[in-house]
């Protein structure tokens, strides 16, 4: 696996070229002496579970992994809780207002985006929601689908870290 940070050519602070893996997880610049991490971004996903028994789930409409399955979620902005964040991805994916929020587990990851792999730490979350039947798909869901818990299939799910998340799920609740 190529370092993560090998497309940063140039320091950040001094501009210098000299801005050089130091660790597996570390760039540092031999002019100024700034060392850059790069640590996983937080990312989140919900399980909702509705009253018959159903989980909501996304059809993505972007890449990666377009068309597949997806939970409702995606990454936490600057400033915000690792819960608001999947409060906030749960509102913009399909309208639904999130009433509590319990989290599960978390799995590491890597997430493709524009041509570089960002390592992520994905947190899964049970969430409740208000008027769960009002789920409409927005944002970057190209549908919402409400799948009844025995029918999940983790392999219909494209992005890794959310089939492995499926899979633990099912297996720790049902």
């Amino acid at each position: 696996m190529k370092h993560p940070l090998e497309r940063f050519r140039y320091c950040p602070i001094c501009g210098s070229s000299e801005f050089q893996e130091n660790s597996e997880k570390s760039k540092k610049c031999g002019k100024c002496g700034f060392e850059f991490f790069m640590n996983p971004s937080a990312a989140t996903a919900a399980f909702i579970v509705d009253e018959q028994g159903r989980v909501l789930v996304v059809r993505r409409s972007k890449e990666p992994a377009k068309g597949t399955f997806d939970l409702p979620g995606g990454f936490c902005d600057i400033g915000e809780t690792s819960e608001e964040g999947v409060m906030r991805e749960v509102k913009e994916e399909t309208g639904l207002a999130v009433t509590s929020v319990k989290f599960l587990f978390s799995l590491p990851n890597t997430y493709l985006y524009s041509g570089l792999d960002i390592p992520t730490i994905d947190s899964f979350y049970l969430c409740t929601v208000e008027n769960a039947a009002c789920a409409e798909a927005h944002d970057d869901a190209a549908d919402v689908v409400w799948v009844p818990i025995n029918e999940l299939e983790p392999e219909l799910f494209g992005l890794q870290s959310i089939s492995k998340g499926v899979a633990k799920w099912l297996s720790e609740n049902v």
